[in-house]
């Protein structure tokens, strides 16, 4: 996901996004551990979105507390 498209949306869209994410990344890893995981690098990607959403969300903080 872009990082463009996460700044446009709320906190509540993004941290909707987020627990989905969460929960996704959770039957990952359980697929990996019982090698029914075809596609090993959605692991990776779906991390990389958790991280993206909490800095948009770090940095929403920040800028409502600035001003």
């Amino acid at each position: 996901m872009k990082a463009n498209k996460l700044q446009d949306m709320t906190v509540q869209e993004l941290n909707n996004k987020l627990a989905e994410l969460k929960g996704e990344l959770f039957n990952l890893r359980f697929q990996l551990a019982t090698g029914q995981l075809d596609n090993p690098m959605r692991v990776k990607f779906v991390r990389k979105d958790i991280a993206r959403i909490q800095t948009i969300l770090r940095e929403k903080e920040l800028k409502q507390v600035n001003a």
